[in-house]
Order: structure tokens, then sequence, then C-alpha cells
């Protein structure tokens, strides 16, 4: 399966994003793609007002995306804001496409290095998988990345692929902390990752140096479940087509038994 992993920073403009996102899966669809992934936070960036923006998944926003996932026949993963109780929203993937019509909150929420994201966020609970031309596929979001039992249940359910739309903080050794993860969890799960991070918006931007809200650091990855990097962006806005092969994570799992092995 061809997946497209679409690198693109957010704007405080919903219109605007929506027409970028629109623009990248023609552009994944134009190369082949049966499966483009958008970052979290595609929807708008962190930093803007989210309460104010947040729409519901049959709202115009979800539907645009929808509307480009029908016109070209790829599955869109990409990340919003729908409203939550209590006042707050909900971190949403919107999974649609093909047969596909699905969406994922994001449990883990990133309360660390300063930023406290459950201020304004409601936690999902649900462990999500869609299934895109025969290849199921785990959803997982940003902070997600830090819990390895995440990308374990996607295998438990199925998955020989788990996407990762990201807005990953930057800061002291962010960078090289993202590049162990996407591998880590593709080792821990033996299965293949698409992390698709936003890239700064300033392209000059040092990832070394801290930022009031998640930004993003660029360096999305498309990582083989044996944990090595197949493919990777730099740190501006960019897309990138890749294979992934979901036998090949079934010969890695009868290679390296970590799931059949688990004690814990």
């Amino acid at each position: 399966m061809r997946i497209a992993l679409c690198q693109m920073t957010a704007s405080t403009d919903p219109k605007q994003n929506l027409a970028e996102v629109q623009d990248h899966v023609r552009r994944a669809a134009r190369e082949g793609a049966r499966l483009a992934v958008l970052p979290e936070a595609a929807m708008v960036r962190f930093g803007a007002s989210l309460g104010a923006v947040a729409e519901p998944l049959d709202g115009p926003w979800a539907e645009g995306v929808r509307a480009v996932a029908r016109e070209t026949g790829v599955t869109v993963v990409a990340g919003m804001f729908t409203p939550a109780d209590g006042g707050r929203v909900a971190n949403t993937l919107l999974a649609t496409g093909p047969g596909v019509e699905e969406s994922y909150d994001k449990i883990h929420l990133y309360d660390a290095f300063g930023f406290r994201e459950s201020d304004t966020i409601a936690a999902g609970s649900r462990v999500v998988t869609i299934d895109v031309d025969g290849v199921r596929v785990g959803l997982a979001t940003c902070y997600d990345l830090r819990f390895p039992e995440l990308f374990r249940a996607h295998a438990d359910a199925g998955a020989t692929v788990s996407v990762l739309p990201a807005s990953w903080a930057a800061g002291p050794g962010k960078r090289a902390q993202w590049d162990l993860l996407v591998r880590a969890r593709a080792l821990d799960a033996t299965v293949w990752v698409a992390a698709v991070d936003q890239p700064a918006p300033d392209p000059e931007a040092d990832p070394e140096a801290p930022t009031k809200t998640p930004s993003g650091v660029g360096h999305s990855a498309l990582i083989g479940p044996d944990g090595t990097v197949r493919a990777q962006l730099g740190a501006a806005p960019d897309l990138l087509v890749g294979e992934v092969d979901a036998e090949e994570a079934l010969r890695v799992r009868r290679a390296v038994a970590v799931l059949d092995n688990r004690r814990l």
C-alpha cells in the first residue's frame, strides 16, 4: 500500500488549512497513494482558541476533508478539534475514505515540559483501527508516542501499520527523542510507523529552543517494522510517499516474536 506523509504547517485559519489539506491529498493521489496522513492540529494550530473553532464530525471542516477523499478515492487521516463535555474540546483524528468513516480522540494528553493539554482538551479512551485496501491501520496522536502499550494494542487488534499525526514540541533533546521514539514504537509492536509532524512555522527555527505551544519540528518519517528508517523528511513543508508491506510486518513478527513472548 502506498502511503503519503503530508508534512504541513497549520495556521490559525481553519479554512486556509482545509484548502492546504485538500491540496496535499490531491498531490498524494497523483503519486498513487491510497492513504494520506496529515498532522495533528491540521485544522488549526495550537495557540489558537481551540474552543472557538472546534466543530463536530459532521461540521463543514470535516465535510471538506470528506469531499476531497471522495474526489480522489484516497483515505485521509487528519487532525482536528471537536467539542467535548465541560467546555473542553477533543483532540480528534478524522479518518475518512472509501469504506472508512472513523475518528480517534487522543488518549494521552500532553501534560509535560510545562504545557498542560488537559486544561483545554478532554482525553479519549478508545483504541481505534481502520482498514485500508485490506491493511489494518492503528491511529495514534503525538504524545501517544511515549506509550508503547497503545501501539501494541494496535497490533493486538490486527494492525500492521500505525499512523501518528503530531505537532511535536521543540526543546532541548526533543528532535532526538522524536527520532528515537518513532523507531522504538515500531520495534515494540512490530508495526510500520508513519509519523507525520508539523514543521515549525519558521523553517529556520532552532528545534532545541522551547516554544510556548507545540508547533512541530518536522522530520516526518516512515519506519519499517524492524525499526529501520525507510524514508524521512526535513524541517520544511513537504510530501513523502512510500510503500508499506503488511507481509513484512508478519515476517518480522515470526523472527522477533515480542508480541507472543510478552509476560506482562
